[in-house]
């Protein structure tokens, strides 16, 4: 009886390190994966500059989000409550009384 015990415990140790272990190339391709399935990717404010002293709109909204590489974007007028969740990927076009885009940043 203590042979089977013995051997299942063997088994089973050895499932559970060849669970355990990977390699560098693995992992981080799958990291990359990740990123990419969960939309996780960077936004380049700098890119959106062109917005500023424009009027806020749908398709400038749009236009910027593409242009800075943004998975998200909003507008934000001088009064508006916002969160203080800060994501990589979204864009933020900040605007005057005016509706006129004034900064551009990311978060």
């Amino acid at each position: 009886m203590p042979w089977k015990y013995a051997s299942s415990a063997l088994v089973l140790v050895a499932a559970l390190l060849a669970g355990c272990s990977s390699t560098p190339e693995s992992s981080t391709s799958a990291e990359s994966a990740a990123a990419t399935d969960t939309g996780q990717s960077r936004c380049d404010a700098a890119a959106a500059q062109f917005a500023v002293g424009k009027p806020a709109s749908p398709a400038l909204l749009e236009q910027a989000r593409v242009k800075s590489g943004a998975q998200t974007a909003r507008v934000l007028g001088p009064n508006d409550m916002v969160t203080l969740e800060y994501r990589s990927d979204r864009l933020n076009l900040n605007t005057d009384q005016a509706a006129t885009v004034n900064r551009v940043n990311c978060g």
